[in-house]
């Protein structure tokens, strides 16, 4: 009897370690009428063959009032990319269209709102710099933070 009781014990540690060893391949914000995303960090997987944005907008206001969209660029495009947002518009969720900078961008979503978007995991390297920001006419400065791509 002991022995089935030790293979099962290691056979559910073994369940456990490999639950821990899976990649994290998704970005999950939370943005409110605080005009803050929850988090200024976040990490991903290298190995990941897609990453996700998840954005939940926890506020209450409308899209035209508090809009929020997650926009992901390397590092040292997020500030032309943010500027040139603004003049691609609210029809374009503040995102210029078909620009390349832009690693992926969910659509603006007001309170209470949820909105996902991919990308190809391939597009974020282990040791590269980026950032994730709102390019709603003036949240970019506040709503902002940094991706680490992780081995």
């Amino acid at each position: 009897m002991h022995l089935h009781a030790s293979l099962l014990a290691l056979a559910l540690l073994a369940c456990a370690g490999a639950a821990q060893a899976a990649p994290n391949c998704t970005i999950k914000l939370e943005g409110g009428d605080n005009m803050q995303f929850d988090q200024k960090t976040v990490s991903v997987s290298a190995g990941c063959k897609s990453i996700t944005l998840e954005l939940q907008h926890t506020g209450k206001l409308p899209v035209a009032a508090m809009g929020h969209n997650i926009v992901l660029t390397a590092t040292p495009d997020a500030d032309a990319v943010a500027k040139d947002g603004i003049k691609a518009g609210a029809a374009a969720n503040y995102v210029p269209a078909g620009d390349a900078r832009v690693l992926a961008a969910t659509r603006l979503v007001g309170g209470g709102e949820s909105a996902t978007a991919s990308l190809p995991g391939s597009k974020l390297e282990p040791g590269g710099a980026y950032t994730f920001f709102c390019s709603f006419p003036g949240h970019a400065s506040l709503m902002r933070g940094t991706v680490t791509v992780t081995p």
